[in-house]
């Protein structure tokens, strides 16, 4: 028990790792266990070299846990790390930082590689005071790898469906008008794997394409009509053979593809929503407008169920890539989007803010007030997503679920322009 009680928190790790993320590259330093030799190097703000950076430490200490502390407002690269099970990660309160310099950098001159220096010290010498931030819960891990590898799925299909249609229009436009440009579709699969080409569907009989459209519940009289016409007063684009035979292998590839993802797309849909259902966190975000059974799930995920990853709303808007990044030098000022954020965390908060226009009042008087000003569509968009992420971000830390109603009221008490626009438009 006593050794148990004497035990050195600090010899459970293999090495400590200190991250001043910044906005273009990293600084960072490392010490290995039982050295007093200091390393020091930078990092890209490339997403993808944090993984290549993080199996180096894996190979080189063997998967033993690694601490690393990072300022608890850097949230993009907190959740980045909190994926990796051998890293330990202790996020430090920027004031702790900044105290420190000040207590110990009587120039107070602050730079990367000081403040790589200076949070190592904390958390190799107070190790003991500090809080490690765990993984979510499973059900939030598996939920988050469940609507991020559907959308994978989803934009892969996307890929196919543009790939087919690019094919098509080579040499059987045709197939597009007769398939509604709906080459999802299992008529579709179907029709392009009985005619492949325009001429086997000229040659085909009436009765045999009624047959097939009523087979598919295509029974409209004025569409088997138009479908018949087609074959009999169009004509083949080319006859030209090496384009013919080379369309018909590569869209009937692509079709098969198409044909093959949308049963899983399907099932990664019912696996979703269950998941979701059962979480317990599900009634914060099923209910906010315009964050459908695709979206809801996202939402949560997004901010997960540690309230403590997140220090303010500010940080995730800004892990996000909804806020903007400012430089200022001089009397130039310039504002620019931000690149270097997870695409879909960022594709998430957008199509939130672009659907919850159709169902929330607040939000289309929002859009209608700047697109009106002559801002750009998108931008307003992007302006809106980073409203949601506030109103959001409040809900989360408060454990309650969003109320538009209230939030409506809560605008007209201060006496907000996004509560009574419509009100002015229809007068």
């Amino acid at each position: 028990m006593n050794e148990t009680n004497d035990s050195n928190p600090l010899d459970q790790f293999a090495a400590f790792v200190a991250v001043d993320w910044a906005d273009k590259k990293h600084a960072f330093s490392l010490q290995a266990a039982g050295q007093k030799k200091k390393e020091s190097g930078t990092l890209e703000q490339k997403p993808e070299l944090i993984g290549t950076w993080v199996a180096s430490l894996r190979e080189r200490f063997g998967g033993r846990p690694v601490a690393v502390a990072v300022e608890q407002s850097r949230g993009a690269l907190i959740h980045a790390l909190l994926s990796y099970d051998f890293l330990v990660i202790y996020p430090i309160h920027p004031t702790t930082v900044a105290k420190f310099r000040e207590a110990f950098k009587f120039s107070g001159v602050k730079s990367d590689p000081l403040d790589t220096d200076q949070i190592l010290q904390i958390l190799t010498k107070h190790l003991d005071l500090l809080q490690p931030l765990r993984p979510d819960t499973q059900e939030t891990r598996l939920l988050a790898r469940l609507v991020e590898d559907r959308r994978k799925t989803v934009e892969l299909r996307a890929s196919h469906i543009q790939a087919l249609k690019a094919s098509l229009k080579e040499y059987f436009p045709q197939a597009l008008e007769l398939l509604s440009d709906n080459v999802t579709s299992r008529l579709a699969y179907d029709f392009l794997k009985k005619w492949p080409t325009f001429g086997e569907f000229q040659q085909a009989k009436p009765s045999t394409v009624k047959r097939f459209f009523y087979g598919h519940n295509v029974r409209s009289a004025q569409r088997i009509e138009q479908v018949q016409q087609m074959a009999q007063q169009s004509q083949a684009l080319t006859t030209d053979a090496a384009i013919v035979e080379s369309g018909v292998r590569l869209s009937q590839m692509h079709a098969t593809v198409i044909h093959t993802l949308n049963p899983l797309i399907e099932q990664y849909d019912r696996k979703i929503q269950t998941a979701f259902h059962d979480h317990p966190e599900a009634q914060l975000f099923g209910g906010v407008p315009g964050a459908g059974p695709a979206l809801a799930p996202r939402l949560l995920v997004a901010f997960g169920t540690d309230r403590s990853r997140y220090e303010a709303a500010g940080n995730v808007q800004s892990f996000s890539g909804i806020a903007p990044v400012t430089r200022e030098s001089g009397q130039t000022r310039v504002v620019y989007a931000r690149c270097a954020c997870p695409k879909f965390l960022r594709q998430t908060f957008h199509e939130l803010a672009r659907l919850s226009v159709a169902q929330c009042q607040w939000a289309r008087n929002y859009v209608d007030h700047y697109t009106g000003r002559g801002k750009k569509y998108h931008t307003v968009i992007r302006a809106l997503a980073f409203k949601w992420i506030r109103i959001l971000y409040r809900c989360w830390k408060d454990r309650l679920p969003y109320d538009d109603q209230k939030h409506m009221k809560s605008l007209e008490q201060r006496s907000s322009i996004f509560a009574t626009l419509h009100l002015h438009k229809n007068s």
